[in-house]
């Protein structure tokens, strides 16, 4: 696995897992922030440009990122925040291990399978998909994602290094990813997070995670879009991980 790291490997550790068609550098900001008093790493999802590996399901992306944690970080880590498919890939990882975090940080995970939706991407891609490399259709899915202006050249540079059939496959995960009933036994302290201004879907998934974590708090985001509190308020989003740590209400 694949990953950028900051702070000191002798604190305790946070990892943070970014969103499909995103990268490392979208949670940068929140990681230079903590890096004072914690060992944050940041992986690089399967499938995305400058991992080890192509995607094959988020099952086994969870698979992989315990087994680092396992080999590395002795078994569990303090705290681990996901957002998207990154959000998704934690769910399977409480799903598949219930201690491996003491606290988590689920943001926007769709939670409710969508069939329609996972018929539409391999036709949608097959025409559309060269478009990626040039600049302006670049700017416009950019802008479309509502996300600081100073991370295009990092977007614009990684999306165009993501392979065809990695785009398809992770995109049809996250369209058909349901909650495994393991995560019932889960016994991190989780909190669920979603932006006022996302779909409807993405609303009901955050309750449906709520109910599906015993003991979760559910807090939505006023006038926030998919992905903003993590990449657009890292200021905000370091003081809710702070409070979340100390067992404080956020």
């Amino acid at each position: 696995m694949n990953y950028r790291e900051y702070g000191c490997a002798d604190k305790e550790t946070i990892i943070l897992l970014h969103g499909g068609g995103l990268s490392w550098w979208s949670y940068r900001e929140v990681a230079e922030k903590l890096s004072s008093d914690y060992h944050v790493i940041l992986p690089i999802l399967d499938g995305h440009t400058g991992s080890d590996a192509d995607f094959a399901s988020i099952e086994d992306n969870a698979a992989r990122i315990i087994a680092f944690i396992d080999k590395h970080l002795g078994g569990s880590v303090l705290l681990i925040g996901g957002l998207s498919l990154g959000g998704q890939i934690l769910l399977e990882m409480l799903a598949q291990r219930h201690d491996v975090c003491r606290h988590a940080l689920i943001e926007s995970a769709l939670a409710r399978p969508s069939r329609f939706t996972h018929a539409l991407i391999k036709p949608a891609f097959g025409s559309c998909f060269g478009l990626i490399r040039h600049r302006w259709f670049s700017r416009l899915q950019f802008k479309s994602l509502r996300i600081k202006q100073e991370l295009f050249e990092e977007y614009y540079r990684d999306t165009c290094g993501i392979s065809k059939q990695n785009m398809i496959a992770f995109l049809e995960a996250n369209a058909l990813y349901a909650i495994k009933a393991s995560i019932a036994d889960c016994c991190a302290k989780a909190s669920v997070f979603v932006g006022e201004k996302e779909n409807s879907a993405m609303k009901k998934s955050a309750r449906s995670i709520h109910r599906a974590l015993p003991g979760s708090k559910l807090q939505i985001l006023p006038g926030m879009y998919h992905g903003e509190f993590s990449i657009n308020h890292a200021d905000d989003y370091v003081n809710t991980v702070k409070k979340i740590i100390a067992n404080r209400s956020c």
